[in-house]
């Protein structure tokens, strides 16, 4: 069974985003940047934007330029999602597609070591090879769920996908450099994105501190479902932090840096804060860093209309976080009972999602299906969200349930 889309033909970006979206001016920098505030998806669809319009349009829905989300019903029954329906949720426009005409040619710093340097990709192709298949999941992902509408693109469930990822380990880069230099506690990775002028770039430039442990597992990846990273996804180069959500995978990462003291950039230090409802992020508030174990079901749904009575493939994914899934229930009756389901497809390590199933026989009527993952630590996924002021980490089973009706 070939498990990553292997045939999705080569794309090259079309040129032209990173002016077309700064023409919004540098009031869309800021509040895309600073507090996620991309506008709720519209009734009616939106076009394709062209820096990323090789994505498949039957497969996601346009929320606005820079945030793009997989249809629910899109995730299918493989394990890796298509690079061609992968979300889409940049905090700036997207750099212009000169950094990815010579790949190798694209500069890394690298500094906080014992001999800090600058390398080439070229350079880091020959210091080692791993591959990792993770979930990679905005922040943000069930944001639509929550009652109180917090401000930011409406995502249910789409703002995530399972995406296979090839590069260099981080921590063979640090060996080469002499290992990471005394005290230095965090690892921060600063984006190559393309800054307006005229401001403090701390106020929007993409820079995010991880604990120094992330550093064991994480990447820097050019390949990503076997083909050079997009970059729209963050080519050519990525920092991939397998189990943390998306923004701390740092795309077009030009400085990695080992320090004492988590990055001052405002989308550290402010941004991406788990802070109570109504109050504004800051520096004393929990940051989004790790995933937790999280389900939902894709197949039935009510897009797909009425399903007929009899036998149901009751299916969906599931994910540990920073752990593996150990096991999924089902529950037709709103978590009333559950049973459980069956994980099907490879298991691809416990950073990946794995599917499963539950054959169920449904006699004519209405139900409220819903999923409940448990990892291999014994955490189960909660019933209900962690409210917060920004709509962050959203785990609820029971969010995202959904109705079906079986005629």
């Amino acid at each position: 069974m070939q498990h990553h889309p292997s045939s999705l033909p080569r794309r090259r970006m079309l040129a032209g985003s990173a002016s077309a979206l700064a023409a919004a001016g540098l009031a869309s920098f800021q509040s895309q940047a600073l507090a996620q505030t991309a506008a709720p998806a519209a009734p009616a669809a939106k076009p394709l934007p062209g820096y990323a319009s090789f994505k498949n349009a039957d497969a996601v829905i346009v929320h606005s330029s820079t945030t793009i989300e997989t249809k629910r019903s899109a995730f299918g029954s493989s394990v890796v999602t298509p690079t061609n329906q992968l979300y889409v949720r940049n905090n700036l426009p997207t750099p212009p597609e000169s950094i990815v005409a010579d790949r190798d040619a694209w500069k890394l710093q690298i500094d906080g070591v014992k001999k800090p340097r600058q390398l080439s990709l070229a350079e880091l192709k020959t210091m080692g090879l791993e591959t990792v298949t993770m979930v990679l999941q905005c922040s943000g992902n069930g944001r639509g769920f929550f009652p109180s509408k917090p401000s930011g693109t409406q995502w249910t469930v789409g703002a995530a996908g399972c995406v296979v990822w090839s590069g260099v380990p981080v921590r063979e880069v640090i060996k080469a450099l002499g290992g990471v230099a005394d005290g230095m506690v965090y690892m921060t990775g600063t984006g190559g994105e393309v800054l307006p002028a005229g401001i403090d770039p701390k106020t929007v430039m993409v820079e995010r501190s991880v604990p120094l442990a992330a550093m064991e597992d994480a990447l820097l990846a050019w390949e990503m479902n076997g083909e050079p990273v997009s970059l729209v996804h963050g080519g050519p180069l990525r920092l991939i932090v397998p189990g943390y959500t998306g923004v701390n995978n740092i795309k077009y990462i030009k400085q990695l840096a080992f320090t004492a003291k988590e990055s001052e950039a405002h989308i550290m230090s402010h941004g991406y804060r788990i802070s109570p409802p109504g109050s504004k992020g800051d520096p004393s508030q929990p940051s989004v860093q790790e995933m937790s174990v999280k389900s939902w079901i894709n197949s039935p749904i009510p897009e797909d209309g009425n399903q007929a009575a009899g036998k149901v493939q009751i299916q969906g994914v599931a994910f540990g976080g920073m752990n593996a899934v150990k096991g999924v229930e089902v529950s037709t009756d709103g978590g009333k009972t559950w049973k459980q389901a069956r994980l099907i497809g490879p298991d691809m390590g416990k950073y990946a999602w794995r599917q499963f199933v539950l054959q169920a026989e449904l006699p004519k009527g209405t139900y409220r299906l819903a999923s409940r993952a448990t990892d291999d630590k014994g955490n189960v996924q909660p019933e209900t969200r962690g409210e917060n002021q920004s709509g962050y980490n959203n785990t609820s089973w029971a969010d995202h349930a959904v109705t079906v009706t079986v005629a």
